[in-house]
């Protein structure tokens, strides 16, 4: 039994940096992001819901693969930066391709959400697929 526990230490690491990380993120992008996502959400705005979900798994994907493949837990904290970043690009490119795509968000346009929260999916998966070096 004592093998199968060896890795805890290594898992909780990872883990908890990984939920920090993420915590770190939804901060950082709701404060990047025009719209308000937390305040939208709580008011029972869709369109925010599923653009920020879309962003929480599109940085959640780069996040797993910098996980299982990196070499150490700075190793780790770098490519989820790297994720990070280039999931706030995504909103950015999403945001170009779409005019007023935060004021529609924030007006509860479902199809503005999806598009802001599909292609931070597809970035995302993208990104997490980079990462398996």
């Amino acid at each position: 039994m004592y093998g199968y526990a060896a890795g805890l230490p290594a898992f909780l690491a990872y883990f908890g940096s990984g939920v920090a990380l993420l915590v770190a993120f939804s901060i950082l992008y709701s404060l990047v992001t025009p719209q308000r996502e937390f305040s939208l959400i709580k008011d029972g705005n869709g369109a925010a819901a599923t653009a920020f979900l879309g962003a929480l798994i599109g940085f959640s994907l780069p996040l797993a693969s910098a996980a299982a493949n990196s070499v150490s837990l700075v190793d780790f904290v770098i490519w989820a930066v790297i994720g990070a970043v280039i999931q706030l690009l995504a909103f950015g490119a999403a945001a170009m391709t779409q005019r007023n795509l935060a004021t529609r968000i924030s007006q509860g346009e479902l199809g503005a959400g999806l598009w802001a929260g599909g292609l931070a999916l597809v970035v995302g998966l993208l990104n997490a697929a980079c990462m398996t070096y």
